[in-house]
């Protein structure tokens, strides 16, 4: 919730700022949705943002400002026991908190001679520390003797007060939970910094991943992705022109069509094993059903909106059923085929992982699940990362030829 609160934070204020700086232009949108084009300096000011915040909350050396990090370094609070009927006692305990990497002894705890001995304990940051106090105080032989008190608060069993340095929680049975503060940070197993994902990102480069090299897991997973995609559009767009133009083809296709298209890919890998085998040739067959039923019911979509008065005035006009699809049907269709292929790209990713899960030698996905089972949460993030930046690129080679192809798309 904090970082959500600090991105829409960030979104507003580059907003604010953008204006400051130049005056709004008002560009037509509605009836027209080709006028409509993206504002550089926001998507700079995205980018900058989420690289900030990525920064900030793992202690990045890159960024210059950071969020609170896991206490580290010495602290100490007291703690109050006493028997029923009995006068309290004091003494404090002594906390090391080290970073979980550099684990350090216990600091010294010194013996005093009082009723209520000092203890010591060494705690790594971010975790907790259990401190059985009063095992080597002297008034402990006293019947019902136990904690009352941490730093003056009063506590009760399973209750949790607040330290200088964190907070310590009493069990039911008398033990010291302490913990220290963990800050905002998040530790490098959960999200390492921008520069240890780089850093990892050289290595790969140099060195490969399990035998091999960087480009070829990229090359075997971008293999997958088009070939899938490709057969997918191949079979999709003629059989959605076939549902938008036959009532037969329509009627006999359609409950096919909408029943396997919720049906997510992940939930066909036991069957295409069973018929396909793990080999190659089974994981394109996955992303090509995970891309076919996007692109027939695009094609089907693209098909359904032609305006009736234009196929009327090419009629008109004495244009043949060949020359209607050609000339008026494809044209006016692109537009829907071009978002449909955007779509069943990025689900043909999404699926490439999981289809490279089972017994692939290379790719992206499979470095990412490898990656996942030593807990190597650089190559797991480096491995999204590639695999969104190829995504972006495919996507925006699309938007590209759909610029050049379909210049009409969005105009009334």
């Amino acid at each position: 919730m904090i970082l959500l609160a600090l991105y829409l934070a960030a979104f507003v204020t580059a907003l604010l700022l953008v204006r400051l700086v130049r005056r709004p232009v008002l560009r037509p949108a509605f009836g027209d949705t080709g006028a409509l084009r993206a504002d550089r300096a926001a998507s700079l000011a995205s980018v900058v943002a989420l690289f900030l915040l990525w920064g900030a909350f793992t202690g990045s050396v890159l960024v210059p400002i950071h969020v609170p990090a896991a206490f580290t370094g010495e602290t100490s609070f007291r703690y109050s026991a006493a028997a029923p009927s009995e006068a309290p006692v004091e003494a404090v305990v002594h906390v090391r908190v080290h970073p979980a990497t550099e684990p350090l002894g216990s600091p010294p705890a010194p013996t005093r001679g009082t009723p209520a001995e000092d203890d010591a304990v060494s705690v790594p940051a971010g975790r907790s520390a259990l401190i059985r106090a009063t095992d080597n105080d002297p008034a402990a032989t006293a019947p019902g003797y136990a904690v009352t008190a941490i730093d003056g608060q009063p506590i009760r069993p399973g209750a949790t007060v607040a330290v200088a340095d964190g907070k310590v929680t009493l069990s039911p049975r008398g033990s010291l939970k302490f913990e220290p503060a963990k800050g905002w940070q998040m530790e490098p197993i959960w999200l390492p910094a921008p520069e240890a994902v780089a850093a990892r990102l050289g290595q790969i480069a140099r060195e490969g991943f399990q035998n091999t090299g960087l480009a070829s897991h990229l090359g075997a997973s971008l293999f997958r992705v088009l070939s899938g995609f490709l057969a997918g559009a191949l079979v999709g767009i003629p059989l959605g022109y076939a549902m938008a133009l036959s009532p037969w083809a329509r009627g006999w296709f359609d409950p096919i069509v909408e029943f396997m298209r919720p049906v997510p890919p992940l939930a066909l890998i036991p069957l295409v094993i069973i018929w396909f085998g793990i080999g190659e040739v089974g994981k394109v067959i996955l992303l090509f059903l995970a891309s076919l039923w996007i692109m027939a019911i695009a094609a089907r979509s693209g098909v359904t909106s032609v305006r009736l008065a234009k196929v009327h005035a090419a009629y008109s006009l004495g244009a043949s059923k060949p020359q209607l699809l050609w000339h008026v049907i494809v044209p006016h269709s692109l537009p829907d085929l071009f978002t449909g292929a955007r779509v069943a790209m990025g689900v043909c990713w999404g699926t490439v992982v999981a289809a490279e899960l089972v017994a692939a030698e290379k790719g992206a996905g499979m470095m990412i699940i490898a990656a996942s089972k030593f807990q190597q949460t650089d190559v797991v993030l480096m491995g999204v990362i590639l695999i969104g930046l190829i995504g972006y690129g495919i996507d925006i080679l699309m938007r590209l030829a759909e610029s050049r192809l379909v210049p009409w798309k969005g105009r009334a």
